[in-house]
């Protein structure tokens, strides 16, 4: 009879798309949950709000997980930001981006055993946990509901994936998309998901500015080379596997603000806040060397920096791995000088750095009768961003062990 009662309230529990909030569960193997990032964005900046709008993000997960937890972010919004439903389901697969989700996994997200939320200005919220089976490499769906006009919307500007809005009422919780009758290419509010699983060993963020967001890439492919590096990790052992968070702001500096906070100034919260970080890979530094951004300090400048990255990641026992700054010789930027200083600052990251380890993204992708210049095969045209074959060459560049916590 007790365990009727058991089963009995397993299945409602699963039905209702909730299950009780532990830190960690047994899977049935005996093995230990936790929580881990399957995928993440970073705050760029804000867009107009959307009042009585539902906004259905389209992102990629890395690893998988028997339970989700959504991240919201108002961290740049200037007043509360009051959250009317959101949710969370699986997109149904497609020949074209659709905003239909797959019927049986649509699932109320609450905060606080609550539908609704009010996230302070300058803070994001995470969720409750919600029942999920969530697959590695699989698309999800987070629609979020905002009734009013609460100011300007934190979002990420460049997501190289298309993402639906539906105007004029709650439309979070419709498994068919049919609202959804307009489109957008950023993310809004929504900076990550969490997975609960076993079956990996935490997760990787790779820091960065356009590069890692994907500028050059296929749109709606998951062709950034922090996807590809998803791919490989994803043929490992589970013990081996890690998610992977693209923390990457097109335009982004290290040394000042510049298309969202500095890399200094957001590390906290794109890196050491994640769940179940073990390792950063700092690729970051080419705009401030484009625009001249350390003055006359120059190479010093990016020393403070980078050492003062390493020690923060160090004292949450966080692993770092520098990547080298890639060529641009073609670019409207370029200068002798700055070429000088890009040089300067790779001597720095392979040789004095205090790095775990170094990724030579430089050497992977440079022309070796130009090694100022990015391979034409890798170049999309404009002599700096990489197309899909060129982020294909930066992940593999990556030693998979170096990467291990």
């Amino acid at each position: 009879m007790v365990k009727a009662v058991r089963v009995i309230v397993a299945l409602l529990l699963v039905l209702l798309g909730t299950a009780p909030a532990h830190a960690a569960t047994p899977d049935r193997r005996g093995e230990k949950e936790e929580w881990a990032g399957t995928w993440a964005t970073a705050a760029s900046g804000t867009a107009p709000p959307l009042p009585g709008a539902s906004i259905r993000n389209v992102v990629h997960t890395s690893i998988g997980g028997s339970t989700a937890r959504v991240r919201l972010s108002n961290r740049l919004g200037i007043r509360p930001l009051r959250l009317g439903s959101v949710t969370l389901a699986l997109q149904e697969h497609g020949y074209f981006p659709r905003p239909d989700a797959v019927p049986g996994t649509m699932r109320q997200v609450l905060f606080d055993g609550r539908p609704t939320a009010v996230v302070p200005a300058g803070e994001e919220v995470v969720s409750d946990p919600v029942r999920l089976q969530v697959p590695g490499g699989s698309n999800l769906l987070v629609s979020v509901h905002t009734p009013f006009d609460d100011g300007p919307a934190t979002y990420h500007r460049i997501a190289k994936q298309t993402n639906f809005v539906a105007y004029g009422a709650d439309r979070a919780s419709d498994v068919r998309g049919g609202a959804y009758t307009s489109t957008v290419r950023s993310w809004y509010y929504v900076t990550g998901v969490d997975v609960r699983t076993a079956r990996a060993a935490g997760s990787v963020v790779a820091l960065g500015d356009s590069l890692t967001d994907g500028v050059g890439t296929t749109p709606d492919s998951n062709s950034r080379w922090p996807d590809r590096l998803a791919d490989r990790l994803a043929a490992l052992p589970p013990r081996h596997r890690l998610g992977v968070l693209n923390a990457g702001i097109s335009g982004n500096r290290v040394l000042n603000d510049r298309s969202g906070p500095s890399a200094l100034e957001r590390f906290d919260a794109d890196v050491l806040r994640r769940s179940g970080v073990r390792t950063v890979i700092v690729l970051e530094g080419i705009n401030d060397v484009m625009t001249d951004a350390a003055g006359k300090d120059g190479i010093k400048a990016f020393r403070k920096a980078y050492r003062t990255l390493a020690k923060r990641a160090h004292a949450k026992g966080i692993k770092v791995v520098g990547a080298t700054l890639t060529p641009y010789r073609g670019h409207l930027a370029y200068t002798p000088g700055r070429e000088a200083l890009r040089q300067e600052v790779n001597r720095f990251i392979r040789e004095d750095a205090p790095f775990d380890a170094v990724v030579d993204f430089d050497a992977a992708v440079r022309d070796p009768q130009r090694p100022d210049r990015i391979r034409p095969a890798y170049d999309p045209g404009d002599h700096l961003h990489f197309n899909d074959a060129g982020m294909k060459a930066l992940a593999r560049a990556v030693d998979l062990k170096a990467l291990r916590g």
